[in-house]
């Protein structure tokens, strides 16, 4: 490239990380609205430190940073270099907790400092815009702080807030996956409606996969997580959410349901039955007994397994979902505080110094709450949190963890509310006719 495309696409960078102007355009950047330039970079944010404290929790970390001369207290040491660095606490479970901790800490922070923010020509909104350097070195500043934590009783009681802020974000999960299968009705419903019929057979073939899977997955849990003598509490579990499943896919497609939301179906209702079979394993595998736990390592915790892969999974479409997601489902904007459509990227604007800026679409309004954004944010990070260390239980004294009943009755008690959210979601428009649920 020339000088002349050159200089103008590093001042475009140096604006958007330094300066207030929203993220800019030039020849490397796409053309995207605002709003969501912004909720991708901060979804960053949240996905760069999980990404850390993936590789901090991997086995063999802590070998590996004691080879390095002069740095863990205990390892390889060189002539006029005191070993400084506490490896234990930079790797394993301790990592996980101080990286989610800062997270948390940094996405609260601006959760507090974007309450009631209306649309960006608030002063306010040029720090959730803009400022992108700035920003990350106070994430920084918070991470490397954390690690300076001592021990005591952090990991034990940041462990009951990692419970409540999952249970919350759970739900979130659950209601940004009605809203997905909403979406995805509605599109495909309408490419046939349009003469295509191709596409009623592809939502009859997810439909059917999607109960399949739940089916198998019930089939397997009464013959893994239960005993004829024993696991009264996972017997229980396993059935009342297979019938809670059976009753709102009844629901969901009653004439009057129908007739109220035309656009309300069983793709929607299979998917939440798919997620609530999941929430119902993840919460099985959390059960101390083991002899209605197969899946419960003996010895030394086992940072990676099935449940947990899934659930980064889930997390990871959830997270990018939400950045980017412009729903007309009137329910699930309420819920989740965003306003109907937004539209999608424009061409971007041209300023006065000739360099194009990404659309500001909320002069006359936000499309989003700033502040719940970043509040879910904060309990993705103690969600993150949780997952990665199989939801068990630090024990301080004996630096070990240890799964817990507490974690098994959060995930089933989550999966029941959002079951009930998803019922209410049918039911609320005749309920109160009058009002829009469209």
């Amino acid at each position: 490239t020339d000088g002349r495309f050159q200089s103008p696409c590093i001042y475009c960078l140096a604006s958007c990380l330094c300066g207030s102007a929203p993220c800019l355009l030039c020849g490397c950047c796409p053309s995207s609205n605002n709003s969501t330039i912004t909720r991708l970079v901060f979804s960053f944010f949240l996905l760069m430190g999980t990404f850390v404290s993936v590789i901090m929790i991997l086995p063999g970390m802590e070998t590996q940073l004691r080879k390095i001369p002069g740095f863990c207290k205990g390892g390889t040491s060189i002539l006029g270099i005191e070993n400084q660095v506490d490896c234990n606490v930079i790797v394993g479970y301790k990592s996980v907790y101080r990286m989610c901790f800062a997270m948390t800490c940094f996405f609260f922070l601006f959760c507090a400092i974007m309450i009631r923010v209306r649309s960006s020509k608030d002063p306010r909104a040029a720090i959730q815009n803009g400022f992108w350097f700035f920003k990350f070195l106070i994430l920084v500043g918070i991470t490397v702080g954390a690690f300076f934590i001592p021990d005591g009783t952090f990991h034990d009681v940041w462990f009951y807030f990692g419970l409540v802020g999952s249970f919350i974000f759970i739900i979130i999960q659950l209601i940004l996956l009605i809203d997905f299968a909403h979406s995805w009705n509605k599109a495909w419903v309408e490419n046939a409606e349009n003469g295509n019929k191709c596409w009623f057979a592809g939502l009859l073939s997810f439909t059917v996969l999607h109960y399949a899977l739940a089916i198998a997955a019930v089939v397997l849990f009464y013959i893994y997580y239960t005993k004829s003598d024993d696991c009264t509490e996972h017997k229980v579990f396993i059935s009342l959410n297979l019938i809670f499943c059976v009753i709102v896919s009844i629901v969901s497609i009653l004439p009057k349901i129908q007739a109220a939301q035309p656009h309300s179906g069983l793709l929607q209702a299979s998917i939440i039955s798919l997620y609530t079979m999941y929430v119902t394993w993840s919460a099985m595998t959390n059960n101390p007994n083991r002899k209605c736990n197969p899946s419960l390592p003996p010895g030394q915790v086992q940072w990676w397994d099935a449940q947990g892969i899934v659930g980064l999974i889930i997390f990871l479409f959830c997270t990018l979902y939400a950045s980017i997601r412009s729903s007309s489902n009137t329910q699930v904007n309420k819920l989740m505080q965003t306003e109907e459509g937004g539209g999608s990227g424009g061409e971007g604007v041209v300023g006065e110094d000739g360099i194009r800026r990404a659309v500001d679409n909320e002069e006359e309004g936000v499309t989003y709450s700033y502040s719940f954004f970043h509040f879910h944010l904060c309990l993705a990070s103690l969600y993150i949190m949780m997952t990665l260390t199989n939801w068990y239980k630090p024990e301080t004294n004996t630096q070990v963890m240890q799964s817990t009943m507490p974690a098994v009755w959060v995930k089933m008690s989550s999966s029941w509310l959002g079951l009930g959210l998803y019922l209410w979601t049918l039911i609320a428009p005749l309920i109160f006719p009058d009002r829009d649920f469209s």
